[in-house]
């Protein structure tokens, strides 16, 4: 049975020694004393399961706000080299503006 990072996440730990204890693994010796977290990255890492979680981004051009980061930073290199503190601070803000609405749309 193949599982997945999610699936293995909503289980008990009772459940995850269960399936720890039918793999054998140099990963998931001593299933029985981890605790949950050290035995969700065993199980991941005997079962080669990727542990990384991708998010979707709803409602959002991902790549255009990417973009705009993008262009600000150049702008924001141009104000360092040209010393000039106000504008350095607005494309800082900027730049967080641009992030924050990609963490908002992120579900």
């Amino acid at each position: 049975m193949t599982h997945t990072h999610a699936e293995l996440k909503k289980k008990t730990v009772a459940e995850l020694r269960e399936i720890a204890k039918d793999i054998e693994h140099e990963a998931v010796k001593g299933h029985s004393q981890m605790n949950k977290e050290h035995l969700l990255v065993a199980l991941c890492k005997a079962l080669n399961i990727d542990m990384h979680e991708h998010h979707q981004v709803v409602g959002l051009n991902k790549a255009q706000v990417k973009a705009n980061i993008r262009r600000i930073k150049e702008k924001l290199a141009a104000a360092i080299a040209a010393h000039d503190r106000k504008q350095i601070s607005y494309c800082h803000r900027q730049i967080h503006r641009q992030k924050r609405q990609i963490h908002k749309a992120t579900v």
